[in-house]
């Protein structure tokens, strides 16, 4: 109803408007429309020469409100008019959103009458105004007025309920929060207009459940109505006892009593470490095998009430007493909060076979208790320690010594060498030892030197020799260590030097020649030999007035005079001696014959030693001297060409007839005379025709006897040789030594330089010859090419076989 007395009201107002207008005279309405083309309400003008006043009133419309959801269609909004013309010779005309352009179709207006007609149902929350033109033209189209606007506005209706931005709101809170605590905003909103009750929100809580049901019945959480906060509003917020609460939401329009709607949020209770671990059991027992290490022997259980897996339920173990030397840990078992015990360190049965441990558990976050505080949680854990039977081992492998050489057989090299850490007996033994240097006792331990150490074993490699040993323990599964020894065989100074240049010339004027240098050397290693040190035996006072030795470098040094001194040989003692510690020194003669000599210092050394025998002696005695020297180099001449005569000539063709005979060249290697170029050392008659120079076996000389030597007694018994071969390589030495010692000293052997008969066989045999050289095969039928690859041994040989 009221709204049906605005429309009429302003329906009067334009009917009144346009009898005014229609009123006025037509000089005085062209008069205003010549002044302005925009018609103001109630704008006035002087008009004429009379000066009189008439009011004209502009078209003017006035907004016009329409309710949404109007179900009375079509309806009549509005009419227009225009009094310019007779009524029906005026057309009227609207423009605009809800017209002819859109939305389109919701208003038409009557060409004759100017009613405005609303045609289909309006939506506020849609389109909330029109704004359209209405024109007014005659009968030709031309316009008779100025457009004017028509404002239609769309009145609200409370056709919307509320609604919840989310369908389900989380939040979360604290335990133990204290009561006005902010939890969390709601928010909903409203398609009506804001600015009318239409919208006006109103927020409420209208259930609460815990979740788990029924473990809190009392209301925790309020909602402030207008903004949506959800705050706590009572204590006992345990997480411990619930995990959170489920509320139930409403809001409505109109302040609280229009249109509503629901929802839910879910608050969840965040925990807090209000809650200390504590051990599951106030004892722990564990067992280790020693010698164990990085090995997990046990767990030990807490309990914690906080949320699982987070900072406020995981744990930290601490060793607080039980372990000084640190060779336990316990690390935390992340998915259960367990602490997990291994060793870190080896475990010795024998040195300690039982361990305490006190443990302290806490939270990794810092405890938040809401009462007083309490200590940690602390358990004992007991480690036993198991025994095994543990293999010996060497106190020091590889086991290195240093050894002077020349050290005697029974030396002692080390002792003490292994120990057994279940304090066993022990049994030792050599393993590898290729030089028999070592002697191992086998209980205990002690090595000692089985022969004199020296350097001269090929086993040597730069002075170190290697050997093996083991030792294993007397248990019932008895274990065995191995250690490798290296013997250093220490250089000692056992050799003094030997001087060079023992006997030489040099001028008998100090002023002339360069002196004599004398050098040294040392069988021994520095730093046993080098720098020598030359001086002269002073225990002769003679030469130290006349001679003098000159440093030159470590090695070498320089005789010279200090006087001048007669033509001769002198006999100078020259002490040498070396660096080594200690030091050793010999006393050498040295030789020097001292001569005249001419301006450039050359020596003339037949001359000095001449002169130098002749002095003290009369003339008749060197000439007899001279006399004598002549003489027995004549005699010693005449005596070469009487040999040289008496030598019987070698007949060619005794047993070189044949081109297969090779015995010209056979040289027997079992004698200890020359080798293959001592030809000249045997008689080679004997080898071409055993016949002519041993006689046939008579019953004065049997058959194949060894002719009789004439150095030494024929008749004295033969020595005993050698017969049992060298077990060990290094004692062939000694036995070839041996048979070489006794060969010289058997009284019935052949000489050195003649030919050895060991066996004579007799002049032929039935069988023939199995030698490929006497085959029936002939020498054109071998190749000997490759005897001349041979070296030079075999050139003799390839030269026989040599192809012609």
């Amino acid at each position: 109803m009221k709204m049906c007395s605005k429309v009429f009201a302003v329906f009067l107002l334009l009917v009144v408007a346009f009898y005014q207008v229609g009123s006025t005279p037509a000089t005085e309405q062209q008069a205003e429309e010549d002044s302005t083309k925009v018609l103001f309400p109630w704008r006035q003008k002087t008009v004429g020469s009379s000066g009189l006043q008439r009011a004209k009133r502009a078209w003017v419309i006035p907004p016009i409100n329409i309710p949404e959801n109007t179900k009375q269609i079509p309806k009549n909004l509005v009419q227009i008019k225009s009094d310019t013309l007779e009524p029906g010779k005026v057309l009227y005309k609207i423009q605009g959103p809800g017209v002819d352009e859109d939305p389109k179709g919701f208003f038409e207006i009557n060409e004759t009458t100017g009613w405005v007609i609303l045609m289909n149902v309006l939506d506020r929350e849609t389109h909330s105004k029109f704004k359209i033109k209405a024109y007014a033209l005659d009968l030709s189209g031309k316009p008779m007025e100025d457009p004017t606007e028509l404002e239609i506005h769309v009145v609200d209706q409370n056709d919307n309920r509320p609604a919840f931005v989310q369908e389900e709101f989380t939040g979360r809170v604290h335990e133990n929060s204290k009561p006005g605590t902010s939890v969390m905003q709601v928010e909903a909103t409203d398609a009506d207009d804001i600015e009318t009750d239409n919208a006006a929100l109103a927020y409420s809580i209208i259930g609460q459940e815990s979740i788990p049901p029924f473990r809190i019945n009392k209301t925790m959480f309020g909602i402030d109505e207008l903004t949506g906060i959800i705050s706590t509003r009572d204590v006992g917020l345990d997480r411990e006892e619930v995990e959170g609460f489920n509320i139930t939401l409403q809001v409505a329009d109109m302040s609280g009593s229009g249109l509503s709607s629901y929802s839910s949020a879910l608050i969840y209770i965040n925990d807090v470490n209000d809650n200390a671990p504590n051990f599951t059991s106030e004892t722990f027992q564990m067992s280790v095998m020693e010698n164990k290490v990085q090995a997990d022997i046990g767990r030990i259980t807490v309990t914690d009430e906080d949320e699982p897996q987070t900072e406020n339920w995981w744990v930290k173990y601490t060793i607080t007493a039980g372990d000084p030397e640190g060779n336990f840990d316990i690390r935390r078992d992340d998915a259960t909060n367990e602490g997990i015990v291994s060793v870190v360190k080896l475990l010795d049965y024998e040195s300690l076979n039982y361990y305490e441990l006190v443990v302290m558990v806490e939270n990794e976050s810092p405890l938040r208790l809401m009462g007083p505080k309490t200590p940690p949680s602390s358990a004992t854990v007991t480690i036993n320690v198991l025994n095994q039977n543990e293999p010996p081992g060497f106190r020091q492998s590889p086991l290195r010594l240093s050894v002077p050489e020349g050290s005697p057989a029974g030396t002692l090299l080390a002792s003490n060498i292994a120990l057994d850490p279940d304090r066993q007996a022990l049994r030792y033994d050599v393993e590898y030892d290729p030089d028999q240097w070592l002697f191992l006792d086998d209980e205990s331990g002690e090595i000692t030197a089985n022969k004199e150490i020296t350097k001269n074993s090929r086993f040597l490699t730069k002075d170190v020799y290697m050997a093996v040993i083991t030792v294993e323990d007397t248990g019932d599964y008895p274990s065995t260590a191995t250690a490798t020894v290296y013997i250093t065989v220490l250089e000692v100074n056992d050799f003094a030097p030997e001087p060079f240049s023992l006997s030489k010339f040099m001028c008998n004027d100090p002023e002339k020649g360069s002196g004599l240098i004398l050098s040294a050397t040392d069988k021994d290693q520095p730093p046993h030999s080098a720098p020598f040190l030359f001086s002269l035996d002073d225990s002769e006072p003679e030469n130290i007035r006349n001679w003098t030795l000159h440093r030159i470098n470590d090695t070498h040094a320089a005789l010279r005079l200090l006087s001048a001194v007669v033509e001769g040989e002198y006999v100078l003692p020259v002490v040498l001696s070396d660096s080594g510690t200690p030091a050793l020194a010999e006393i050498h003669m040295v030789n020097v014959t001292v001569c005249q000599c001419n301006d450039e210092g050359d020596c003339q050394p037949i001359l000095a030693a001449i002169f130098s025998a002749g002095a003290g002696l009369s003339l008749g005695a060197l000439l007899i001297i001279l006399g004598s020297i002549v003489l027995l180099l004549l005699l010693l001449l005449i005596m070469a060409a009487v040999e040289q005569c008496h030598r019987r000539p070698i007949r060619k063709g005794m047993l070189g007839v044949s081109d297969d005979d090779i015995r010209d060249n056979i040289l027997n290697y079992d004698e200890q005379g020359g080798g293959e170029e001592d030809e000249n050392a045997y008689n080679m008659d004997q080898l071409r025709n055993p016949n002519e120079i041993i006689p046939p076996p008579t019953a004065a000389m049997p058959r194949g006897k060894q002719p009789v030597r004439k150095d030494t007694p024929y008749n004295y018994p033969s020595p005993s040789y050698p017969r049992k071969t060298p077990a060990d390589p290094t004692d062939i030495e000694d036995f070839i030594n041996d048979g070489l010692d006794a060969a010289d000293k058997d009284p019935n052997v052949p000489p050195y330089d003649t030919a050895l008969i060991y066996d004579f066989e007799g002049d032929g045999s039935l069988a023939g010859s199995l030698s490929s050289i006497a085959s029936g095969s002939s020498d054109g039928d071998q190749d000997y090419d490759y005897l001349n690859s041979w070296g030079p041994r075999f050139n003799k040989l390839a030269n026989l076989y040599d192809k012609h």
